[in-house]
């Protein structure tokens, strides 16, 4: 049981990364992603390759999420004129995209049989107590890239972000580069959901193209949106309550009977969907509402009261 508890657990923090990259591309600049699994499956399979080369471990998770970082940078350039409805289909198309290179291109990937026998970070020094390491190493990046994302965002660069996601107009007017925001924005978001590939590929040991199903990106949005989706911290909560809704629903055969393994597989589709109908139409800023994130006016200089000023001049 401890062991089933702590896997579901690093699955979470896995989650809960993705989620933080969601926030950081659509919650503060408006960018809607739907391909964020693509940059998933891109860092797992980059860091894996890269492991199975001889390069250490931790490099190997960096040069992931740099090398997503990158791909989403340029994937904002080539997609700069689109916005809303468009881009997300857009990114939709490259995210399945990427999915079909995994898996046809067998030299490299493996294909449809993927890549087995991925080394994990101290695993053979930790023994029985891997789970625990590996656990605390998801967590303590997940709270590292909170703690980093709220510094940035709490910055003049994440009013900037806010203000292009509220009016690109006014930003550009305002003197900012949309642009440029927006490219930051994509590849800091890119380059989280990179890292959180690599974390899952070194924990599972195997991947292949059919962990990089579009069905994780709406994992993702709902977890998203039910924490509020410009909150960090709603984030995390929402992928924990989204792992919880998933994997509740695998114990539905012991209280209804007659379903079969398909369905129950299916019952977890269908419990993700009702959640998020409701979640929409019952509180559609989600449980932690949206943050007020208006820029504040710059503090003025003491001045004397107007009555003194006054007197002064007569």
């Amino acid at each position: 049981m401890i062991s089933y508890l702590l896997f579901i657990g690093t699955l979470t923090a896995i989650y809960a990364l993705l989620s933080l990259g969601l926030v950081a591309s659509w919650g503060q600049a408006g960018m809607v992603n739907l391909g964020l699994v693509g940059f998933f499956g891109l860092g797992a399979y980059c860091s894996t390759l890269l492991t199975l080369l001889g390069l250490p471990i931790g490099l190997a998770w960096v040069a992931g999420g740099l090398l997503s970082a990158v791909m989403g940078i340029a994937f904002c350039l080539l997609t700069r004129t689109l916005r809303g409805d468009y881009l997300a289909i857009v990114t939709l198309g490259f995210g399945e995209g990427l999915r079909l290179v995994e898996l046809n291109e067998r030299w490299l990937t493996g294909g449809s049989d993927g890549i087995s026998g991925i080394p994990a970070p101290f695993k053979a020094a930790a023994g029985e107590l891997f789970p625990w390491l590996y656990f605390a190493i998801a967590w303590g990046i997940v709270l590292l890239a909170a703690w980093g994302l709220n510094r940035v965002l709490g910055s003049p660069f994440g009013r900037a972000l806010r203000a292009v996601r509220d009016d690109e107009n006014v930003a550009a007017v305002a003197g900012k580069s949309v642009l440029l925001l927006k490219c930051q924005a994509f590849g800091m978001g890119a380059a989280l959901f990179g890292l959180a590939g690599a974390l899952y590929a070194h924990f599972t040991s195997y991947i292949s193209p059919d962990n990089f199903v579009v069905q994780l990106t709406i994992y993702i949005f709902l977890a998203v949106t039910l924490g509020g989706y410009s909150r960090l911290v709603g984030a995390i909560l929402g992928a924990v309550a989204v792992m919880s809704i998933l994997e509740s629903s695998r114990f539905a055969a012991e209280f209804v009977p007659g379903l079969n393994a398909v369905q129950i597989a299916s019952l977890r589709e269908f419990a993700i969907a009702v959640a998020l109908i409701i979640i929409m139409q019952v509180r559609p800023q989600g449980i932690f509402g949206l943050k007020n994130e208006k820029a504040r006016a710059p503090a003025q200089p003491d001045t004397a009261p107007a009555s003194v000023v006054s007197s002064h001049v007569k």
